[in-house]
């Protein structure tokens, strides 16, 4: 397009309005996940073709809950100076899937509280919706938080159009190698947008994948999970009811995004 600079829209003549600044994107978050296991058929019925289920050797009914407390920024780092474009919270919804003779792990629904996130997710394949996301802090002074030690409880809700969707709770019990296993994998997801016909033909249909680069771990930590999930007349979270918990962790993670791969277009 010329004559008009930016990223993303809204392009201009000078860029500034885009609501995106160019990758690479840095994040830094904590992140509170809890794993359960569910009907492996309701995991199945979210699997469009040509994904299908991982076999039966690799617990098909599993799902992760994660609730992230972000902070991001792009090249530059200019968000780092006015911090409201920098910092948001999510929540979503992990299972594992089959494709190409490999296990991938999928974002099945996910809900963010800013623009800039959302719109960043659609270019990556995230379905992601606008909600309402908290999370209890960790400290190390003070009493107005739990210690990262056996004992430890951290909650989680999350709400999208005024109704509460989930909860969840994780009691600590000690040091953990991982924080799950479900979103242990690159990550598959399709990009979809509706020609402007709206004739049930989509102008883009793209299977694609992606991986942090420049991954930072930090110590991990597990514990028994508690969740609820409540229904809404615009939300399927609750075909994912749990019938057996896996558990719950914590750990703060630090990764950076430059770009994916079009698996199939």
């Amino acid at each position: 397009m010329s004559g008009v600079e930016g990223f993303l829209f809204p392009r201009s003549a000078t860029g500034r309005s885009s609501l995106l600044p160019p990758p690479p994107w840095h994040y830094s978050g904590d992140l509170l996940s809890v794993e359960w296991r569910t009907d492996p058929a309701a995991v199945a019925a979210l699997l469009p073709e040509p994904l299908t289920l991982v076999g039966d050797d690799e617990d098909p009914g599993a799902v992760a809950l994660i609730f992230a407390d972000w902070q991001s920024c792009g090249d530059d780092l200019a968000e780092l100076e006015d911090p409201v474009r920098s910092q948001y919270k999510e929540a979503f919804v992990v299972v594992r899937c089959r494709y190409a003779g490999r296990t991938w792990s999928r974002c099945v629904f996910i809900w963010v509280d800013k623009d800039f996130a959302l719109a960043r997710g659609h270019l990556q394949g995230y379905p992601k919706k606008l909600g309402s996301i908290h999370q209890t802090r960790p400290v190390s002074v003070g009493r107005a938080g739990p210690r990262l030690a056996p004992g430890g409880r951290l909650s989680a809700t999350l709400a999208a159009y005024d109704r509460r969707l989930a909860e969840v709770h994780v009691s600590l019990t000690g040091p953990s190698e991982t924080n799950g296993f479900v979103n242990g994998h690159p990550m598959l997801h399709h990009r979809y947008l509706p020609r402007i016909e709206c004739d049930g033909v989509d102008s883009l249909a793209e299977l694609v994948t992606m991986r942090g680069r420049d991954v930072e771990l930090g110590p991990a930590w597990a514990g028994t999970a508690e969740v609820e999930l409540h229904p809404s007349p615009v939300e399927e979270l609750t075909t994912l009811a749990p019938r057996e918990m896996i558990g719950g962790y914590w750990r703060s993670v630090g990764t950076t995004f430059a770009g994916g791969e079009t698996v199939q277009g």
